[in-house]
């Protein structure tokens, strides 16, 4: 991965580690983790988008 685009991953990853649902959820059941993914990145993009 070239470095320009690294920090893009890693700050969409420590965002998602803000759930607090979805760390639990990672502990417990794939499948519950797989659930809990799309809801924080909407989340995060409706924050986003009411931020600005």
């Amino acid at each position: 991965m070239p470095v320009a685009q690294r920090w893009v991953v890693e700050r969409t990853v420590t965002w998602l580690n803000c759930f607090r649902r979805v760390v639990m959820a990672y502990e417990c059941q794939p499948a519950s983790y797989a659930a809990w993914l799309p809801v924080a990145n909407l989340a995060m993009s409706l924050r986003r988008a009411t931020s600005s």
